[in-house]
């Protein structure tokens, strides 16, 4: 833990050192031309000439500067996620974006100190092209189709109509705070509020995801959440730029108004119909690459990507094509590659996007110290009252109506988790940098980044106290079995042949016919013939396999204190075990069935079953020994007082298997009344005592003893 936290800190220091070669604006800093150097030109411009001697060593650290700087960022980035993990119980209190916001504040501020300047901010261009699709990917790609398409209604009703309400409620509202605080913020008008309000109800995927997956919710809260907050994005940014767009008109008409709902349905839709095309054409393309299995995963990523430029060039949603690019050729690819290629692709995934999210954490902490702040406690006060109160009102009230239509209710604690987990990240700290200038543009960003903290710190690191409190359903950790999942279709099967013929068009009518389409035509065109399940159990036994191999992957080992390994047991807790294992073992002794054999069935009715048990130190033999006279020794009137009473108290000590053998056994021995009484007594004794008899009794009653239970009686 010390190793890795030094290393940090080389890896700092190095980073400030490369940092001070260049100048605050980024430019490479004027350095002596060396002596061989200089202005041979007639017109005065640099002209090297030949070195007068060779150079053994040499450095030209501009040359590499951009990757250089680049694999240090995400190298200290890495080693902090790290260490975090690393660090004892720290994770179990702490989210571990707040740990990243908190590195990135801690070298920001060295950065700051050290060239008394601000340090490099994340611009938006990066944020928007380099670090988010990746892990927009990652969650269109393992997204849940089963649970995300029987939610789909209520998360279009969250994303669609929830951000709208938040968007125009905050806005609005900032505007009526800006009008009654004319003196300090009378210059801002209504489109910048609500242009700010656009930005601010954005509901960062990132932060999302990176705290509910440490909570381990229930599916169906989870799926709520993160669908909300993935198509939320969405939406905010469409409406982001169309707030954009008539700030930079001279007026705005109810005509522009129109058209401007038109576009965020044809930016919407548009991307929609982007990712859907490069998700067919990668399934297509991975159906060729039997003979090149090598570069099977590179399409995933090259389509992938490919979809969001496409839409991002045309203005269309990026994410929306992404996810759907990445849900589309899943169930394709993953039936054409091989099962090396799926590892591959799974694994790329995750760590390409758990670089991003690190990085995008860690600048967040970074970008935070600048010059640029500005700050008005009615502003930022009233940003953060209306972000909490406008989004529990529209949870509530989209939740009472949605409630009337679904079959399974979203609880009241699951409303409040909802509510409660709209956390703020870098979609809009990215955003708000976008803002064309005007003279509360640094108070927007100071607003901004308060949110964005107080979101995560405050929220992030509180939710997982009340999701406990509130006793919220978790997750369960076992995966469904081939049985489960054969009797879940059975069902979905069943229900929509129901709603077939009672002519009513459901989801699950909507579901049997959209398999039997991809059945019919797209399975045969888009997967090879001899990756072609033959049965449909086995197509879901090998999804089941795939599933279990990606759960036991990703889950994470238990959190361990090691102080707490190795410690000895204290005497009064050693006492204390044995106190509780000594009476469990008396009440488990009490409710044992005795054994009976066919001798002795009769014999028992008469005895007390409410006594106690006689507890009594007695050596294994002795128990045998006492179960074999008992079988062997029977008289014209049955057992006698001492040999029911040794017979009770073999009974009461243990539980014997009787097997065939040993009643073949008993019954050659003992075959009845008549028989005892007329063999000899003295042949009777010579063989019940004779060796080779008494092997034999021994040798079944070590084979049929099946269980003992001895205690020791209580002082």
């Amino acid at each position: 833990m010390t190793a890795l936290w030094t290393l940090s800190l080389l890896l700092s220091a190095s980073l400030l050192g490369c940092l001070a070669v260049t100048s605050p604006d980024g430019s490479p800093l004027p350095h002596n031309l060396p002596p061989s150097l200089g202005t041979n030109s007639s017109d005065g411009s640099l002209s090297v000439d030949l070195p007068m001697a060779l150079r053994v060593f040499s450095m030209d650290y501009h040359h590499v500067q951009a990757p250089f700087e680049i694999v240090l960022w995400i190298m200290l980035a890495s080693l902090a996620k790290l260490g975090f993990h690393w660090s004892g119980r720290v994770p179990a209190v702490v989210p571990e974006s707040c740990v990243l916001i908190m590195v990135g504040l801690l070298v920001g501020g060295v950065i700051y100190g050290v060239r008394h300047s601000a340090p490099p901010t994340l611009s938006a261009d990066a944020f928007f092209l380099f670090l988010l699709p990746p892990i927009v990917l990652d969650a269109g790609y393992f997204l849940p189709g089963r649970l995300f398409f029987e939610n789909l209604g209520t998360i279009l009703w969250y994303a669609v109509l929830g951000t709208l309400w938040n968007v125009l409620g905050i806005g609005l509202s900032l505007y009526g705070v800006c009008l009654l605080a004319q003196s300090s913020l009378g210059d801002v008008s209504l489109l910048h509020c609500l242009l700010f309000g656009s930005l601010i109800a954005a509901v960062d995927p990132v932060a999302v995801l990176s705290v509910f997956q440490e909570m381990q919710v229930n599916e169906q809260l989870h799926i709520l959440v993160f669908g909300e907050s993935l198509l939320n994005d969405a939406v905010t940014v469409v409406l982001y730029k169309l707030f954009e767009s008539f700030l930079r008109l001279p007026s705005v008409s109810g005509l522009d108004v129109l058209l401007g709902g038109c576009r965020v349905v044809v930016v919407g839709i548009g991307g929609l119909c982007v990712g859907l095309f490069f998700g067919l054409l990668a399934a297509l393309t991975s159906r060729f690459t039997s003979r090149a299995q090598v570069i099977a995963p590179l399409f995933v990523f090259l389509y992938s990507y490919l979809s969001y430029l496409t839409s991002e060039m045309l203005h269309l949603s990026g994410i929306m094509a992404i996810v759907t690019c990445a849900a589309t050729m899943k169930q394709y690819v993953e039936a054409n590659v091989s099962e090396r290629s799926n590892t591959s692709i799974q694994y790329f995934l995750k760590m390409w996007s758990s670089v991003s999210e690190t990085l995008i954490f860690t600048f967040l902490g970074v970008s935070t110290i600048q010059d640029i702040h500005m700050w008005s406690w009615p502003f930022v006060c009233s940003t953060l009252l209306l972000c909490l109160i406008w989004r529990a009102t529209g949870v509530l009230l989209l939740t009472a109506f949605v409630n009337k239509l679904r079959r399974n209710a979203v609880t009241f604690r699951d409303q409040f988790i909802i509510a409660y987990g709209g956390l703020r990240g870098a979609i809009c700290f990215s955003l708000v940098f976008l803002i064309d200038d005007f003279p509360k543009k640094r108070l927007f960003i100071t607003t901004t980044i308060v949110v964005i903290l107080f979101t995560v710190f405050v929220q992030g690191m509180t939710i997982k106290p009340l999701v406990e409190l509130l006793y919220v359903k978790r997750k369960k950790r076992a995966l469904p079995t081939l049985s489960e999942e054969i009797h879940s279709r059975l069902i979905d099967h069943l229900v929509a042949g129901i709603e077939d013929v009672v002519g009513y068009w459901g989801q699950h009518y909507w579901k049997d016919k959209f398999e039997q389409f991809n059945k019919k035509y797209l399975r045969r065109f888009l997967i090879r013939n001899d990756r072609q399940a033959s049965s449909s159990i086995l197509r879901v036994y090998q999804e089941l396999e795939r599933r279990e191999q990606r759960g036991v992957e990703e889950e994470a080992p238990p959190i361990v204190d090691p102080r707490s390994q190795g410690r000895p047991l204290l005497p009064e807790e050693m006492e204390s075990i044995r106190r509780i294992l000594s009476r469990n073992l008396q009440n488990f002794n009490n409710k044992q069935t005795p054994a009976y054999s066919r001798h002795t069935l009769h014999q028992d009715t008469s005895v007390d079953r409410t006594r106690k048990p006689l507890y009594r130190h007695q050596s294994l033999g002795e128990r045998y020994s006492y179960n074999t006279i008992t079988h062997f020794q029977v008289h014209d009137g049955g057992l006698s007082e001492p040999q029911r009473v040794r017979t009770g108290l073999s009974r009461s000590h243990t539980v014997c298997s009787i097997s065939p053998r040993s009643t073949l056994l008993d019954s050659s021995d003992s075959a009845g009344p008549a028989q005892t009484r007329s063999m000899d007594p003295k042949a009777a004794r010579e063989d019940l005592v004779s060796p080779k008899h008494q092997e034999t009794v021994e040798r079944a009653a070590r084979k049929h003893l099946s269980f003992v239970l001895e205690n020791e009686k209580q002082q």
